[in-house]
């Protein structure tokens, strides 16, 4: 067997058309390749505080700067300020040829209450929690995470 990972890192199920916080932070826990994050919300309220590492690109002008800049085949999470923005958003991506995309449910909100990086000038000035920097309270998380999403 040449793969020396075979077995050991499991293959993601295709992404669905809706994902809760969970399933976004375990792929971004093992750092699996292939997949773009979009705050649909306006400039400055991402600037404020957003899901980190993830790209800003207001509902407004999310065709016009989606399509020229990520491949149409690539993964994509979408949320913004509210559940109808996300699913809006989603659609735009959807209607301009993008084929694999979800709509984070709960956003912002439920990515922070999972626990999930943040970055953004009002998130700076919250404290990390407890286990954020300690990789063994990471990894049982993540576990915990995995069996309530049903993976």
């Amino acid at each position: 067997m040449n793969n020396l990972v075979g077995g050991i890192i499991p293959q993601q199920p295709p992404i669905e058309p809706q994902s809760d916080a969970h399933v976004l932070k375990s792929r971004l826990e093992w750092g699996e390749p292939a997949f773009t994050i979009l705050d649909v919300r306006d400039r400055q309220t991402y600037n404020e505080g957003h899901i980190m590492g993830s790209m800003p690109m207001p509902i407004d002008e999310l065709a016009d700067r989606a399509v020229p800049s990520l491949d149409k085949s690539r993964d994509i999470y979408v949320y913004g300020g509210n559940d109808e923005e996300s699913a809006q958003a989603a659609q735009v991506l959807r209607s301009a040829g993008f084929e694999h995309i979800s709509q984070l449910i709960g956003g912002l909100g439920a990515w922070k209450a999972i626990g999930g990086p943040t970055e953004g000038i009002v998130e700076s000035r919250t404290p990390a929690g407890a286990d954020d920097y300690n990789v063994v309270s990471r990894l049982k998380n993540h576990a915990e995470n995995q069996q309530k999403s049903g993976q």
